[in-house]
């Protein structure tokens, strides 16, 4: 057991030293015993004790299955598969239908898209990446494994050596521009800790109290000798020894000072004394183009402290954003500036999903499944009777309406028009288009998106788009053509595209429509389609 020593300064919570390693600590033990409420209720008690105002009501079916189908699986649900759920009668369909889609094979799908744009920010492709993503969500992989793998690489197994690709993307030199060192340091802190150190480079935060130049020079101790290696397919890296702590000065007080690894706010790892010439366990091989293997490797020793359940940044950072990918909205906001004058909105239901996470060994799946289930997710997002329009995002009162990502629009507008989704070549040429559209620029965290005129402009021009909205085998356009009632066509129209029936006042008017440009029946069942998929009800996460 390791021992554990508590220290206090005046302005910020106790930290945990241990093993060389200091990490902030909470007011709750980082593992406690589990109680006897399952979680998602005690997440609920926490959020209704401080939400200072009326809540909203439970949502409707309608409004949940598509919000779970969005979440889980990437896509809004078909409308027979809405029907199916609207017609279940059962008491415990929700919970039915969320352990489904978890078990269901897309769920690998989604998980695998929401990490990789995540992690890697939309700078690159490489297969052997989504490779290992997919099979650590096959396998239900523990998150600080895959953190461990991705941040201390192995090119010798190949189930999990596409994890390099979080190093290589950021190594790769671009014409005569060096290696993005800074970038690859501050997303290692970012991305793992919640902690964004880019601005503490060359002297300690302007703005941050807690982030000290030394924090950035810690992590760069641990990948500032990285490279890509030149004798594999695949992505792999190499490390130059570290033989000495890595000096820097500050440009404000000219002072030099030295660190070895470090994690943020932490103790510096013990460098070995290694004499010169005998780095190695195995000697690199110029001309086989091997790198050899260190008797001391920095980003083993990262791999090895970094993802741990005794590092509750690490704990904290993770369920923070699977926060956000359920509630959207992060406990702490923004993701990656965890800080003690940027505390969490809830800081006792940030330790305690922590707690939870660490007792389940960094179970993702089981964790989203127990958010699922609390009523804070299965909240409307249309305002409580008595709230006003301002009422805090951060109260988790109300549903929050977020847009959906390129690839979740992809899936849902082709099976919103009754398209395939296994035609491979398709769905890769449409993936490039909708990524131009919507995405973010790379480098750029996908936390919320930036309307621009080209993505308003898509779907109104887009010619592959728009042929979906055409008749063909299967197609909503061809559905909807075949029934006579007006009625009949406008709700399978709204149970396709927006995954709920119409209310009076919609039916209404889109029957008196389809009557008047009865003499062009079929295109304005299509004008119809086009319109609710291009409405902002179709863009958003309800």
């Amino acid at each position: 057991m390791l021992d554990f020593l508590f220290v206090s300064c005046c302005r910020f919570r106790p930290w945990l030293v241990a093993a060389g390693a200091v990490v902030w600590f909470g007011t709750f033990p980082l593992v406690s015993a589990a109680a006897d409420e399952p979680l998602f209720q005690r997440v609920d008690q926490l959020i209704e004790a401080q939400a200072g105002g009326p809540l909203a009501a439970r949502c409707d079916d309608a409004e949940f299955v598509r919000r779970v189908y969005l979440d889980f699986i990437g896509r809004i649900p078909t409308a027979d598969e809405v029907r199916g759920f609207l017609a279940d009668t059962a008491a415990d369909k929700r919970e039915r239908l969320i352990d489904r889609l978890l078990a269901d094979e897309r769920y690998v799908d989604r998980l695998t898209d929401l990490f990789d744009v995540m992690l890697l920010e939309r700078r690159g492709k490489h297969d052997e990446w989504i490779k290992f993503l997919r099979n650590s969500f096959a396998e239900n992989k523990p998150w600080d494994q895959m953190a461990r793998e991705i941040l201390s690489p192995d090119a010798e197994n190949e189930q999990s050596r596409g994890a390099a690709y979080f190093y290589v993307v950021r190594l790769e030199r671009y014409g005569q521009n060096p290696s993005d060192m800074p970038g690859l340091v501050r997303d290692v802190g970012r991305m793992f800790l919640g902690v964004d150190v880019q601005c503490a480079q060359c002297h300690d935060h302007l703005f941050v109290d807690q982030y000290k130049q030394v924090d950035y020079q810690g992590l760069f101790a641990f990948v500032g000798n990285t490279f890509i290696r030149q004798d594999k397919q695949f992505p792999a890296i190499g490390e130059n020894p570290l033989t000495q702590k890595v000096s820097f000065t500050s440009v404000f007080d000219g002072i030099e000072m030295t660190t070895a690894p470090r994690l943020p706010g932490g103790a510096e790892f013990e460098l070995p004394e290694i004499a010169k010439g005998e780095e190695y366990i195995e000697p690199p091989d110029r001309k086989a183009k091997t790198p050899g293997v260190l008797k001391f490797s920095p980003i083993r020793t990262l791999g090895e402290s970094l993802p741990t359940g005794q590092n509750p940044a690490f704990a904290r950072n993770i369920v923070n954003r699977l926060w956000w990918m359920m509630m959207g909205r992060g406990l702490v906001d923004p993701l990656d500036l965890h800080h003690a004058d940027n505390p969490p909105s809830h800081p006792e239901l940030l330790d305690l999903l922590a707690n939870e996470m660490v007792a389940h060994e960094f179970d993702i799946k089981w964790l989203l499944g127990q958010l699922a289930r609390t009523e804070t997710y299965q909240r409307s997002s249309v305002l409580p009777e008595g709230a006003d329009a301002d009422t805090p995002l951060a109260s988790y009162r109300v549903a929050i309406e977020r847009p959906l990502s390129p690839e979740q629009l992809l899936l849902s507008l082709r099976i919103a028009t009754g398209q395939s989704l296994s035609d491979e070549k398709a769905m890769s040429a449409a993936r490039d288009r909708f990524e131009k559209a919507f995405a973010n620029p790379p480098k750029e965290p996908e936390i919320s998106v930036n309307p621009t005129v080209k993505a308003a402009l898509f779907l109104s021009n887009d010619d592959l788009v728009l042929s979906w909205f055409q008749k063909s085998d299967g197609a909503l356009a061809e559905r909807v053509a075949k029934l006579e009632e007006p009625a009949a066509a406008v709700e399978e129209i709204y149970l396709s595209v927006l995954s709920r029936l119409p209310n009076d006042e919609e039916r209404a008017a889109a029957v008196v429509y389809l009557n008047e440009a009865s003499a062009d029946r079929e295109q304005a069942l299509r004008n119809l389609a086009w319109a609710l998929a291009a409405s902002t009800e179709f863009f958003v996460n309800h």
